[in-house]
């Protein structure tokens, strides 16, 4: 176990929104949270708002859009000599107004480079360190979002530019200018988040199929409901940072609290009742506390495996792993 015999699990986008509630209720829980973060001036504040033990926390500076930050956030988590019990791929841009494509560091649209290149990077690199731990209970967990599974009701909903990754035309081109999107298809800044989510959900089945039974950890991906006024939105219209919450509050019922949601990502990665690999958690009623998860069904685009494992070998000879 770790070095102070607690559970230690890495939390991205510990800063804010769902992550820092995560934290929250995982230090509550009696883990300790190694908070991954690119700020860690408010990350630090943050858990102090929160009056969370600073014995229970540590702060570490990763840049997911960046593939050498990963790197280097591994290497010091090496370093700090800490087992580790579980990874929660939390942290996400979502960046809907922009008219051309952001570039990351290689030269990679940013929402995809961040939500999900960042991600496959750290668990890649960090699968080894979750196989060593002396713990029987390791997990893996990935956040997906509703509107990248057209299985729920929420990615039924006819919006413009759904998720479509399809025969991964981008991804096979390189990736890099002009080509924005892993479809290959003209930039469309909303879209390109939600194919982003679509592979961290992907990869998590990728993750289950390969690795679940010779390693024993346990891969999962949830949707806790939707935390309209998350961190998330910032960089989307002000009159929809108000409008939006009012609306899954009022007319969908789909609103969920930053704290709520918080609480269900640790019930995913800490709770026996969560203990079962490849599966997407979803719950009923979700803007209430005891509304019962279940198991959602994903997509067939989620679900396919040829695709996700094609997915994963071009996401792995993009990030530098093959």
């Amino acid at each position: 176990m770790s070095q102070d015999q607690k559970p230690t699990v890495i939390v991205t986008g510990a800063s804010s929104g769902v992550g820092l509630h995560a934290t929250n209720s995982l230090v509550k829980r009696g883990w300790h949270v190694v908070m991954a973060c690119r700020n860690l001036e408010k990350a630090e504040a943050a858990a102090r708002s929160l009056n969370i033990p600073k014995e229970s926390y540590t702060l570490m500076h990763i840049d997911l859009g960046a593939l050498d930050s990963v790197r280097k956030f591994v290497d010091e988590f090496h370093a700090s000599g800490r087992s580790l019990e579980a990874l929660v791929c939390n942290a996400a841009v979502y960046l809907p107004l922009l008219k051309e494509p952001l570039r990351s560091p290689e030269g990679y649209e940013l929402s995809v480079a961040t939500n999900h290149f960042g991600h496959f990077l750290l668990c890649n690199l960090l699968l080894e360190d979750l196989k060593k731990s002396p713990a029987k209970d390791k997990r893996l967990v990935i956040l997906g979002t509703v509107t990248a599974n057209s299985k729920e009701l929420g990615g039924k909903i006819p919006i413009p530019a759904p998720a479509n990754i399809g025969n991964l035309e981008g991804l096979e081109a390189g990736f890099k200018a002009p080509i924005a999107m892993i479809d290959g298809k003209p930039f469309k800044p909303g879209k390109a988040y939600k194919d982003s989510k679509l592979c961290n959900m992907i990869t998590t089945q990728e993750l289950h199929r390969r690795f679940h039974e010779s390693t024993g950890i346990t891969f999962s991906s949830l949707y806790p409901g939707c935390v309209a006024d998350t961190p998330l939105f910032r960089n989307s219209y002000p009159i929809f940072q108000k409008v939006f919450p009012w609306f899954q509050k009022n007319i969908t019922g789909g609103y969920v609290s930053q704290e709520l949601a918080g609480e269900r990502v640790a019930q995913v990665v800490a709770d026996t009742a969560f203990r079962q690999s490849g599966v997407h958690w979803s719950w009923g009623n979700r803007q209430k506390k005891d509304g019962k998860s279940f198991v959602q069904e994903l997509s067939s685009q989620a679900s396919d495996a040829a695709k996700a494992e094609r997915v994963w070998d071009l996401s792995a000879k993009l990030v530098g792993l093959a």
